[in-house]
């Protein structure tokens, strides 16, 4: 079949469409949102698949693999349509051309190339012999994912940033207290957060005066397989008898990012390996300061709000100056209809998930 057709054909827009709607059934984070379908000759849908986080099956892996349990053992006359090109390197998970190839299909439909080094799995598949098609629905796709692909063209890893705050935006009362706003159903979801992500980080200040311990924890309290490496950053030294530290040196577990630069902290983290992995995509769960720098430096790619039905006037607000001097400057957010949904209800909080506008909209 071998020659590419690089087209936006409307015939193939609404496939494409419930394909980006079951990438969005996935979560943010180190790698991109991804859905996949594979249609029979008639074209109807036989099979749905998207990629669920690091370490999980690649979107096209999941829709293959659900072709064959519902019964379909023969896939070389389906189509399978994706929203990002499929990958040609192994990981965590094999490549995806190479799955393809066994599984005999050669007709693909992609919404967009891999604008990072892993791209070219597209025309590694031409020189094989399929027909590849690129470009349908290529600017909703590219979308999708917007902040993903800032972050790898920054060097750095996703940021997600947790707030946790009163009606009116303060995280602690007029006397310091601060635990806890928040429910311990949002907790719990925070938690859940925490379970997916590389690393944690607050600055100093949170360390010193709230003391947490920054690990993952199940709904009973008790530690997570997963455990995301805890990160203070500023250069104030972190207390020896921080829970955070969990009584270990440095570089077991935790570490500190000596300096006040949230990129700079990015990019220290992006060379630093935990658990036998990158760190690739980052909680930051603040306080003020450290909020504030990573939203006035256009570093947060996510946010979870986590608002509790309380009043408390007077008290620390959330964030504090983040260069924004008149209302045109002011940092648009979108609904993230990614993960859940943009609202979730945790007993009597809301949590709005968010992320920056991008481009004529971001999601």
């Amino acid at each position: 079949m071998g020659n590419a057709h690089i087209c936006a054909t409307t015939g193939h827009q609404p496939l494409m469409q419930a394909a980006l709607d079951a990438a969005e059934l996935g979560h943010r984070g180190a790698n991109p949102l991804v859905g996949a379908i594979i249609t029979d000759d008639d074209g109807t849908v036989i099979a749905t698949g998207h990629h669920r986080g690091a370490g999980t099956f690649h979107a096209e892996r999941d829709a293959i693999t659900a072709a064959y349990a519902a019964g379909y053992t023969d896939l070389s006359s389906t189509t399978l349509y994706t929203t990002l090109e499929p990958c040609r390197h192994a990981g965590r998970q094999p490549a995806c051309t190479e799955l393809i190839e066994a599984a005999a299909i050669t007709t693909i439909i992609c919404a967009t190339t891999d604008p990072t080094a892993n791209g070219g799995g597209a025309q590694l598949l031409r020189q094989r012999g399929a027909e590849v098609t690129v470009g349908v629905l290529e600017a909703e796709a590219e979308r999708l994912n917007h902040r993903w692909t800032l972050a790898q063209q920054q060097g750095r890893p996703f940021v997600t940033v947790h707030m946790a705050q009163s009606l009116d935006a303060r995280i602690a009362a007029a006397d310091g207290t601060s635990q806890w706003i928040t429910s311990a159903a949002s907790r719990s979801h925070t938690h859940r957060i925490r379970q997916r992500v590389d690393a944690i980080l607050v600055g100093t200040n949170t360390a010193a005066v709230d003391d947490p311990r920054l690990n993952a924890r199940d709904d009973d309290g008790e530690p997570s397989p997963h455990q995301p490496l805890r990160c203070v950053m500023g250069l104030r030294p972190t207390p020896a008898e921080a829970q955070l530290t969990a009584g270990r040196p440095e570089g077991q577990g935790w570490m500190q990012l000596r300096t006040r630069e949230p990129l700079q902290a990015l990019r220290t983290l992006a060379a630093t390996g935990h658990s036998g992995h990158p760190v690739r995509h980052v909680l930051v769960e603040g306080g003020q300061s450290v909020l504030s720098a990573f939203f006035a430096a256009g570093l947060v790619d996510e946010i979870f709000v986590y608002t509790a039905p309380l009043l408390l006037g007077a008290g620390r607000a959330s964030l504090a100056d983040i260069g924004v001097t008149t209302l045109a400057q002011g940092l648009r957010c979108e609904l993230d209809t990614a993960d859940g949904g943009p609202v979730t209800l945790l007993d009597n909080d809301v949590c709005i998930h968010l992320a920056p506008a991008g481009p004529k909209g971001d999601h």
